[in-house]
């Protein structure tokens, strides 16, 4: 065990973590002793980003999600679990849909490959689309109502808090250095924004009619995404773990949800259905949970499961630097056979050391009745494990 943690420092010393984030979705049953998230389905299972989702109506979800190197604004039914991409936009990449009040049609950000940043409006039948501000970088839009929008855009040095009138098409700048997250606080006239001024962030108020602006509650910590569960009750994302809040009863933050970690890291955006009854997340699918599902595609000699966890590119080495092979295709020829002669197969691990997207596992494989001993160092990247040693 000595052996192989130094052995580890050596190697992760090197490697800079990258992973992958998928969109969640959850049942929401409220209890005697408060909420329950049950029935969790990965409902965007796709390698690259796929985030921001927002319920468009209770059995439909919107949120970007990669394909082809971009990003457009995916509808999901939940009934169904049918996926339809709205819009197909090769200049650019589409972020942060939202419906728009009064209308089936939607928002997004476009990021256009010029690096021109605008907000659009989308047909929901078409995908045909009309820009709505031209004179602002908009990151993180919220729609008041159908003609004024309060959004988070890129300012010099911040994101900059600005309320737009589409009508008269002018835009106020309100205060500099905010978060992404802006919500309207149920059974209010107001919005709620992230004000990162000073060194303790705060979840802030927006009276829209007066412009004034007022603390409402000190985050846990630098964790900027939040939704309101109610008109008193706002919820944070922070590491595994939701928080809950009462504007009104609370002085500290405390435990809402806590999702399985082998499974989940790192929850970012929270979204929550108009009836209340479901619940989207976005959450980076852990290093270990990847080499796990390696792992199990590898003992029940399943070669398409097994050869799908990892990358189309993926480099084989034997330790330290020698590479065997690349590529997936080249990897599905040769456990392919392996699997097929070798019906006795099984991996057990006897240690693992784990850290970011390096997983470092000591096993003992039988094959045909021969116990072998070896070290397996995974490296994960969107996902997928990307390169495998052997020693």
């Amino acid at each position: 065990m000595r052996k192989l943690t130094l052995l580890f420092v050596l190697i992760t010393s090197t490697i800079v973590a990258q992973t992958n984030t998928e969109v969640y979705l959850f049942d929401v049953e409220k209890t005697e002793k408060g909420y329950q998230l049950t029935n969790k389905k990965n409902i965007s299972d796709n390698k690259d980003y796929d985030s921001q989702p927002y319920f468009y109506d209770n059995n439909t979800l919107l949120f970007a999600s990669s394909r082809n190197g971009q990003t457009d604004i995916l509808k999901y039914t939940i009934k169904t679990g049918k996926k339809v991409f709205i819009n197909n936009t090769p200049q650019g990449g589409e972020y942060s849909p939202q419906r728009i009040p009064g209308s089936d049609d939607v928002s997004a950000v476009r990021l256009d490959n010029s690096g021109l940043q605008r907000f659009y409006r989308y047909d929901i039948n078409t995908g045909e689309s009309k820009e709505l501000i031209r004179s602002l970088k908009v990151a993180y839009p919220l729609w008041y109502n159908d003609k004024l929008v309060v959004s988070a855009i890129i300012g010099k040095n911040s994101l900059d808090l600005v309320t737009s009138d589409l009508k008269h098409k002018t835009n106020f700048t309100l205060q500099k250095n905010i978060g992404r997250s802006l919500h309207k606080i149920p059974n209010s006239s107001k919005v709620s924004y992230i004000s990162k001024k000073n060194p303790e962030w705060e979840i802030r108020s927006l009276d829209v009619s007066s412009l004034r602006t007022a603390k409402i509650a000190t985050l846990d910590g630098k964790y900027e995404d939040i939704y309101w569960l109610s008109e008193d009750v706002v919820l944070q994302a922070k590491k595994n773990q939701i928080l809950q809040y009462n504007i009104k009863t609370d002085s500290v933050w405390s435990e809402f949800f806590t999702v399985d970690d082998t499974q989940i890291q790192n929850i970012s955006r929270i979204s929550i259905s108009p009836d209340g009854t479901k619940m989207a997340i976005v959450g980076e699918e852990s290093a270990r949970f990847v080499v796990e599902k390696q792992l199990e595609a590898y003992n029940n000699r399943d070669i398409d499961a097994y050869v799908n966890v990892f990358s189309e590119d993926v480099k084989v080495y034997d330790y330290p630097h020698k590479l065997r092979y690349q590529g997936r295709k080249e990897m599905k020829r040769r456990y392919g056979a392996f699997f097929r002669n070798t019906k006795d197969l099984n991996c057990k691990i006897l240690n693992r050391i784990e850290n970011g997207n390096i997983i470092i596992d000591q096993e003992s494989v039988t094959i045909n009745g021969r116990i072998v001993n070896a070290v397996a160092i995974y490296e994960i990247k969107n996902g997928r494990i990307i390169a495998v040693t052997f020693m």
